[in-house]
């Protein structure tokens, strides 16, 4: 049974009808579509309903205007949002992974405004092949025979497997199945493929001979999992790609390599020496080898397969590669991040890479910029100072690996830390920060130019504003 507190509370809630009519949100949802409107507004009363059930609290209706207005503001803005990344994670994958840089953004808004050449041959005056300048490029900096793109490095696996060992095994290491993130795992997409899963050896110790002992007439490859996202260290053994060639080779079978990451280890790329490559992997003999378009290569989400001509050609010719390839926005853009990379200067025009790359006195310089500018504007409204930290590669790379920054903390003096954050993270822009033992954390690698400046505005709005936040 209802209480006369809680039908009460519920009768308190402003109807859609009586919001839609408020002029302030009237004159912010102009720009909106009315059903779309309509349908925030209804997001926003449903919430507030529940709320109310729970604590049988009256809601106050400028809190709830206010939270309209918020999310009005986020649509208006467009979505995906543009987003002010202080947290120091460099390939967030919550928030883009990497970002594209100017020299991409050109190239991409010159690509949309207009036609292309995407699957025409303008020599031969007929129908071409879509990744054929791309092909070329990785191609060259893998050191491999062919190579094909599609949209994820998930799908390049998924795209492997299932044209290379449909209703057959495929061995793989325990201690390389992996989760790549969002729930996804090695195994579900092994399962999706169709394949069998042959699971040899344990969590930290799988040798050559499990590999060996396993092999059946009815095995199709060895998967060779690059555990991108975590290390386990110690008490390990692990067979090299150069040992499952070899054995793959002796019994007719493929090896499939799943790196994870498209580090291409060419000058200017400031990438860990212990990290794998593409070219690497090819040398080592591995037949196809999937990487990441985003992650460390620092372009757009894109899947690369290289290797075999022969076995390359087999994933084109599958119907599946169709629905897994990619569109002319991301063969453009994956294809000035391969210029960027062959040109010697990845870090001049793709800023994850700059980002990874930054001097760690100019990061001290700026940060403790930010906070004398911040202090000076908040004055008593927080405690501001300097701490060394570390900042995160992130997207599942270099994962025990951290990069040593000076962070602007600030401690709130009038509400909690994270009433501060979420309105931070309610308004626009967007400014998404870390929180850390009471305290506001800012990395200053992670800004792009110009970006501290509204940066600091918003912090002071956040600190400044009265009430609790929505």
């Amino acid at each position: 049974m209802m209480s006369t507190q809680e039908n009460t509370a519920l009768r308190a809630i402003p109807s859609v009808e009586s919001l839609l009519r408020d002029p302030t949100l009237e004159r912010q949802s102009e720009s909106l579509p009315h059903p779309v409107v309509v349908e925030l507004v209804r997001s926003v009363v449903d919430s507030v309903r529940s709320e109310v059930r729970k604590t049988r609290k009256a809601p106050d209706r400028e809190e709830i205007i206010a939270k309209v207005g918020r999310l009005l503001a986020l649509y208006t803005a467009g979505r995906p949002a543009r987003i002010i990344n202080a947290t120091g994670v460099i390939l967030h994958t919550n928030l883009g992974r990497a970002v594209l840089g100017e020299r991409i953004g050109k190239r991409l808004a010159e690509v949309a405004r207009g036609y292309s050449d995407l699957e025409f041959d303008v020599i031969g005056g007929k129908r071409g092949k879509r990744e054929a300048q791309i092909e070329l490029m990785v191609r060259v900096i893998a050191g491999a025979e062919a190579g094909l793109v599609v949209n994820n490095c998930a799908a390049a696996v998924l795209l492997s497997l299932e044209t290379l060992a449909k209703g057959r095994d495929v061995v793989v290491s325990r201690g390389e199945l992996v989760e790549i993130g969002g729930s996804f795992r090695i195994p579900d997409v092994l399962a999706k493929s169709g394949a069998r899963m042959i699971e040899v050896g344990t969590t930290n110790k799988t040798r050559l001979a499990d590999y060996r002992n396993a092999i059946t007439s009815e095995t199709a490859v060895l998967l060779k999992v690059h555990t991108s996202n975590f290390r386990i260290r110690g008490f390990t053994e692990t067979a090299s790609t150069e040992e499952l060639a070899a054995l793959a080779a002796e019994h007719g079978i493929i090896l499939v390599r799943d790196l994870g990451s498209g580090a291409t280890g060419l000058a200017g790329s400031p990438v860990p020496v212990d990290e794998p490559t593409l070219a690497q992997e090819i040398r080592a003999g591995a037949d196809v080898v999937a990487a990441s378009g985003d992650k460390l290569l620092g372009g757009p989400q894109a899947g690369i397969l290289v290797g075999r001509r022969e076995v390359i050609r087999r994933l084109a010719s599958n119907p599946l590669y169709r629905a897994l390839r990619p569109g002319k926005l991301t063969l453009a853009a994956l294809s000035e991040t391969l210029l960027a990379h062959l040109e010697g200067n990845p870090q001049e025009s793709l800023p994850a890479l700059r980002m990874l790359g930054m001097d760690e006195k100019l990061l001290d310089a700026e940060a403790r910029s930010i906070a004398e500018r911040m202090q000076k504007a908040a004055g008593g409204l927080a405690t501001i100072e300097c701490r060394p930290g570390g900042s995160e590669t992130g997207g599942g790379s270099i994962p025990d690996t951290l990069l040593e920054t000076t962070l602007v903390s600030v401690t709130p003096a009038r509400a909690p830390v994270h009433v501060v954050e979420r309105r931070l993270r309610m308004d626009h822009p967007i400014v998404m920060v870390r929180v850390q033992e009471g305290r506001i954390l800012i990395d200053p690698r992670t800004l792009m130019p110009g970006e501290d400046d509204r940066l600091i505005e918003r912090m002071v709005e956040a600190l400044a504003q009265e009430g609790e936040a929505a």
